[in-house]
């Protein structure tokens, strides 16, 4: 079995490839063999999503696909282009990484671009297995400030969930597809907390005071926007904004615990593993 991972140097598919590096045969597909994680045991293949023609030789004999395409309004073409280059080489079965509460009817442009591509695999033809992450808890290690944090939840509580846990979910669908054929997981940490809980947690792991700012979908869009991020990234946070303010992401489930076998991190642990990057930034 060969196991081929797009977007190999984001946080998620780093983490799956440590998870498989050495136990079995995997390629990491970049384009730029100079950023190409470094990992004994790991293949390096350069494709491009945007570029059909690039992927043939790096899915050539894969078996298996770990499907990730970056938050974008081209994610359905580069998935599209994914799928049909799997379905060229005889790929037999797609692990796609899709976002949380993605649907025709999401409250973000991001959520419906990836009930696009969700679709699209689902009706490939090829075995499949979709996962739909709640926020990632690696995304606050941007969003501290000083002494001050700040995010996207508003006033609400979000089930977050430490991305090694989303990797090691997908990495045990990756070793054994055919025991999650068919199924749509959306993992979950062991509990849903407000970004107050998670700045005292923060703030108990690095012993310095840290205190959440809750920030209007405008302000949350303005401040991307300052801090250098493109107007269409910025405008979709904004649109994740109200979704989780309104509660959209107060929910928390076994699945990491089904897939893996043990309980996800929780807030609390994930800050004491970053705790030197949460006290210098």
């Amino acid at each position: 079995m060969t196991i081929l991972i797009t977007g190999a140097n984001g946080t998620v598919s780093r983490e799956v490839l440590r998870e498989l590096a050495g136990e079995q045969s995997v390629r990491a597909l970049v384009r730029d063999p100079a950023r190409a994680p470094r990992l004994d045991g790991v293949d390096v293949v350069v494709g491009d999503l945007d570029r059909p023609r690039t992927l043939t030789p790096a899915f050539e004999g894969v078996t298996t696909l770990w499907l990730l395409t970056p938050m974008g309004p081209m994610a359905p073409s580069q998935s599209m282009n994914a799928v049909w280059a799997a379905r060229q080489a005889g790929v037999r079965h797609i692990v796609r990484l899709s976002a949380i509460g993605a649907a025709h009817d999401a409250p973000t442009r991001n959520g419906r671009l990836h009930a696009l591509s969700d679709a699209e695999v689902q009706e490939s033809g090829i075995g499949w297995t979709i996962l739909r992450p709640s926020h990632f808890m690696q995304n606050l290690l941007a969003a501290k400030v000083g002494e001050h944090l700040y995010g996207l939840f508003g006033e609400a509580k979000v089930g977050l969930i430490d991305a090694r846990d989303i990797a090691a979910a997908g990495a045990a669908i990756l070793a054994a597809p055919e025991r999650h054929e068919g199924r749509i997981y959306t993992p979950t940490g062991p509990e849903s907390i407000t970004l107050y809980q998670a700045a005292e947690d923060i703030a108990r792991a690095t012993r310095k005071p840290v205190r959440y700012v809750p920030q209007s979908p405008d302000e949350a869009r303005d401040g991307l926007l300052q801090a250098g991020l493109d107007e269409w990234s910025a405008e979709v946070l904004a649109e994740y904004r109200v979704a989780y303010g309104s509660g959209w992401g107060d929910f928390t489930n076994d699945h990491v615990e089904q897939v893996v076998g043990r309980a996800p991190r929780s807030f609390a642990e994930f800050a004491d593993d970053h705790r030197e990057h949460f006290a210098t930034v």
